[in-house]
């Protein structure tokens, strides 16, 4: 049987880096522990670079803002960094987030589907016994 981390990895490369304006995309948790990824689009690799840099810099920061809304609803956060939008599909009550980097002018409405479909495949692979 294929390891969880496998299949998730596999789900980001296969169902997620598939869509254009998908560019990067990680399963990232607190401390970045138990992550999966960066998984980047080698033709953005070194555009990102410094987003990723920023990210995991900066990562438990975000973690902290997550912890202090997430009693509150909190499911997504959106930031731009130049060119790029950041988003976070949180996973309910747990220090971990689907982060994916897309273009400013991407159309967020289809890609909010794709994430929210990924989300919910990735939390039914965490939860495999």
């Amino acid at each position: 049987m294929e390891s969880r981390k496998n299949l998730i990895e596999t789900l980001l490369r296969d169902d997620l880096l598939r869509l254009e304006d998908i560019h990067a995309v990680m399963v990232a948790a607190k401390n970045l522990e138990g992550g999966i990824g960066p998984i980047v689009q080698p033709e953005y690799d070194s555009q990102l670079r410094g987003i990723w840099d920023a990210l995991e810099k900066t990562m438990n920061e975000f973690f902290r803002v997550i912890e202090h809304y997430s009693a509150y609803g909190l499911d997504k956060i959106y930031f731009e960094l130049g060119e790029y939008d950041v988003i976070f599909f949180i996973f309910p009550d747990t220090d971990t987030a689907l982060v994916a980097i897309v273009p400013a002018l991407a159309n967020r409405g289809l890609l909010e589907v794709e994430l929210e479909n990924a989300r919910r495949r990735i939390l039914d692979i965490m939860n495999m016994e």
